[in-house]
């Protein structure tokens, strides 16, 4: 079990690859429904269970009983929220392992907690807590993702702009994207791809817009596995921190990621990833917090755009370019 959100999904991958390796296990997920199609491209996931974020209590049960129809040998809830523990608890299972990290009193209706509560490490090592207290092999992190592949064509160096996020604390702003933007179009003739969600369609039309050269703008216009699908092919992502940063990073992209008030130490790109992370220069930091106390985010407006051009610039000329996807 592990509900939400993009990120956190990812971060439970090389933990599930270590259940069904390690337990000869057939693992089905159960996500809320905005993930669903992400899920179903994960590759040791053999179904994809939908239960809805929020729903009346007569969908609730009836979506309860459907799972109870199930006899299985473990839950593992990798979410640890009390409603993601009511629903384990509900399931039919003799094995009910909750995280380290578990909070709400969702600790309440496991059979077992697995490892101790330690924030000072990477959510990936978090979820390997499972794995240690099975007592079986911790394997080196690996992210088993089969996406479709997406046409392509444009010219080379393809940079993806990944400007959004779900925390307005953690976003830089879209002028320094666009003069990003611009500025690698100037020094390198490179396709800019952008990239969000149907709510980020209009930023992504203002981006586009101030652009020049070849610009693809997906924003609103992909499912999450077509996005996964460009993400893969990308020379170079720039992004904000949140979900398809970390996307991108376990498919293997470069990635150049700009932190605020969250910590990369927990939460950066995963371990092994090709990633450089930008941190803005405030003693406040890691807050941790929906709302700057300062009002602006002002630990994002200390990265400057030059400082994100330089590392741009040092990551295309590390990292090998892709050939062209034509197909």
């Amino acid at each position: 079990m592990k509900m939400s959100s993009m990120g956190d999904l990812l971060h439970a991958l090389p933990a599930v690859r270590c259940l069904k390796s390690g337990l000869n296990a057939e693992v089905d997920w159960i996500v809320h429904p905005a993930y669903a199609e992400l899920v179903k491209c994960f590759s040791d996931v053999t179904r994809v269970l939908v239960f809805p974020r929020r729903a009346a209590l007569h969908a609730f049960v009836r979506r309860i009983r459907e799972l109870r129809a199930e006899q299985y040998d473990m839950i593992v809830d990798l979410q640890g929220i009390l409603k993601s523990a009511l629903v384990a608890r509900a399931v039919r299972a003799p094995q009910r392992l909750g995280p380290s990290f578990h909070r709400e009193f969702s600790s309440f209706f496991y059979t077992a907690v697995t490892g101790t509560r330690n924030k000072n490490r990477h959510a990936v090592d978090e979820n390997m807590d499972v794995i240690r207290h099975l007592g079986l092999p911790v394997l080196p992190p690996e992210y088993p993702i089969t996406v479709p592949l997406q046409p392509g064509g444009e010219s080379s160096p393809r940079i993806a702009l990944l400007p959004f996020s779900r925390w307005k604390t953690k976003t830089w702003p879209l002028m320094s994207f666009i003069r990003v933007g611009q500025e690698l179009q100037e020094c390198f003739g490179a396709s800019i791809y952008i990239m969000g969600s149907e709510a980020e369609r209009p930023l992504g039309a203002e981006i586009e817009k101030a652009l020049s050269g070849t610009v693809v703008n997906a924003a609103g216009k992909t499912t999450l596995p077509q996005m996964a699908g460009l993400l893969r092919e990308m020379d170079l992502v720039i992004a904000n921190d949140s979900g398809p940063m970390h996307l991108a990073a376990v498919l293997g992209a470069p990635v150049l990621a700009m932190y605020g008030p969250s910590d990369p130490v927990r939460t950066g790109p995963p371990p092994g990833s090709r990633s450089k992370i930008l941190r803005g220069k405030l003693k406040c930091q890691p807050c941790f917090s929906r709302v700057c106390r300062y009002r602006d985010s002002s630990c994002m407006l200390t990265i400057t755009p030059e400082a994100v051009i330089q590392a741009a610039v040092e990551m295309l000329s590390k990292y090998p370019r892709k050939q062209n996807n034509k197909h």
